[in-house]
């Protein structure tokens, strides 16, 4: 499976902070905020991942990143010349995708759980149709509401309605089969002038082809694109990672975990800078606690 990471558009709930930089790279607590949804790709397994931004910023994501294989995987970047829907993904990623089905994921968004890793790894085996995601939200109305019927079916996907019919957001993790670049193809313009991922998960809705599944109460999911949700996504990352001593969106940890990367790999991260929490950290998985030394 492919996985698309969507780091695009214009940031403008978070002006000024994204006067000269992109929203992707704003730091969630200790880590660019893009760390937060590729690790969640990684958790499903998937090695294979295009970045798609904008002109003036894919070359950012070009340095973060490199070819990937500093985390044992295959990094690719396409631009979005302009913010024209998140369905453009799917065409703009065609030749990415190839005869692969897909995973794609919001780059500001911010998922946590201890059920988190299984659930991804079991739907980066979905083959048939799509799977997205449903979270219970106070404001649906700034969401992709999924309405569903007196049997607790999905039987309707709205993009922001006024009137919600539940309180069920889409997330912005979405798991498809090939298929799905032949439907964006398909899509025309919504009224705001973009290509819907919402008409994309109606069509496949209506075919009898998705998938809903809803977290349960123990998944975090927050929507980082405002100065406040920004803030609480920190706050909640350093008060985990402080509690527990364990690190969340730690890219090189789950690549060492998951084998995409070898103990030699991580310390080449580890010992980039002596007197920093995230490379002590590191240091700290591979058994030493200096630059170098074995731990005492």
């Amino acid at each position: 499976m492919k996985g698309i990471i969507l780091a695009g558009g214009h940031g403008l709930r978070l002006y000024p902070q994204t006067l000269a930089i992109s929203k992707q790279i704003i730091p969630i607590f200790d880590k660019p905020m893009i760390y937060y949804p590729l690790s969640v790709l990684m958790m499903a397994g998937i090695r294979d991942i295009l970045v798609i931004s904008s002109p003036e910023h894919i070359d950012l994501y070009r340095r973060l990143f490199g070819d990937g294989s500093a985390l044992g995987m295959r990094f690719d970047y396409a631009v979005q010349p302009a913010p024209e829907g998140v369905a453009q993904a799917f065409l703009i990623g065609e030749s990415f995708i190839g005869n692969d089905p897909c995973a794609l994921i919001f780059g500001d968004n911010f998922f946590y759980g201890s059920s988190l890793p299984e659930l991804v790894e079991r739907a980066a085996l979905h083959r048939d149709g799509g799977l997205v995601f449903a979270c219970y939200v106070k404001e649906p109305e700034r969401y992709g509401v999924v309405e569903f019927d007196e049997r607790q079916r999905a039987v309707n996907i709205e993009e922001k309605p006024r009137h919600p019919r539940s309180n069920y957001a889409v997330t912005g993790m979405y798991f498809y089969d090939n298929e799905v670049v032949s439907i964006a193809k398909t899509l025309r313009p919504s009224g705001r002038g973009e290509l819907e991922i919402t008409d994309v998960n109606n069509i496949y809705l209506r075919r009898g082809m998705l998938k809903v599944e809803r977290f349960d109460e123990g998944i975090v999911w927050m929507d980082t694109g405002t100065p406040e949700s920004l803030l609480e996504a920190s706050n909640f990352v350093q008060a985990v990672e402080h509690r527990q001593g364990l690190k969340i969106g730690c890219v090189e940890e789950i690549a060492y975990r998951k084998d995409f990367i070898d103990r030699d790999q991580v310390l080449r991260t580890g010992n980039l800078v002596k007197d920093n929490p995230y490379c002590e950290y590191l240091r700290r998985l591979c058994g030493t606690d200096s630059p170098g030394g074995p731990a005492e």
